[in-house]
């Protein structure tokens, strides 16, 4: 199965599939509301801005497994995202990464190595997977690395559909 036949709902709960992405180069970012990361959401607002005329767009995956940092009903999440980080991106519906219940979204994604060749369960919230227009995983980045650091940006440039 390709990762662009995923079906995850949106953050208001309507369907839909990673196909509305295919042709995009995405960046795919479990988030939280909570956390000592959550600053990270104004980096991610500026690349999506930056490179959304160019084929990309940033896509965030509410996530309330680490530290229960991510409580909020879908309405409270957008609202935060909004209001606080003046947030444009598409985000999901709240899922789950790791465990048992992990969405098959990220059963896909954490097969991924990051630079260090390490796959795995995702480490904390602000986990990075860059996705080609095609829906090939081409880097994943751990949650310290800032969505703008160098690596990130000239991946996405490398990446973006011509």
């Amino acid at each position: 199965m390709s990762i662009h036949d995923i079906d995850i709902k949106t953050l208001n709960g309507d369907p839909s599939t990673l196909a509305d992405y295919k042709g995009k180069a995405v960046l795919v970012v479990n988030v939280a509301s909570k956390c000592g990361l959550t600053p990270q959401y104004e980096g991610l607002e500026r690349i999506h801005e930056q490179y959304a005329d160019r084929g990309f767009t940033v896509l965030g995956v509410p996530c309330n497994q680490f530290g229960a940092q991510e409580p909020g009903s879908p309405e409270e999440i957008a609202t935060f995202c909004s209001t606080s980080y003046g947030v444009t991106f598409p985000m999901t519906e709240k899922i789950e990464v790791n465990g048992e219940g992990r969405h098959p979204l990220y059963e896909k994604l954490t097969a991924k190595e990051d630079a260090e060749g390490k796959a795995g369960d995702i480490q904390w919230n602000f986990e990075k997977f860059l996705i080609s227009p095609e829906g090939e995983i081409v880097a994943r980045y751990r949650p310290m690395t800032e969505p703008q650091a160098d690596e990130i940006v000239k991946d996405i440039e490398a990446t973006l559909p011509s």
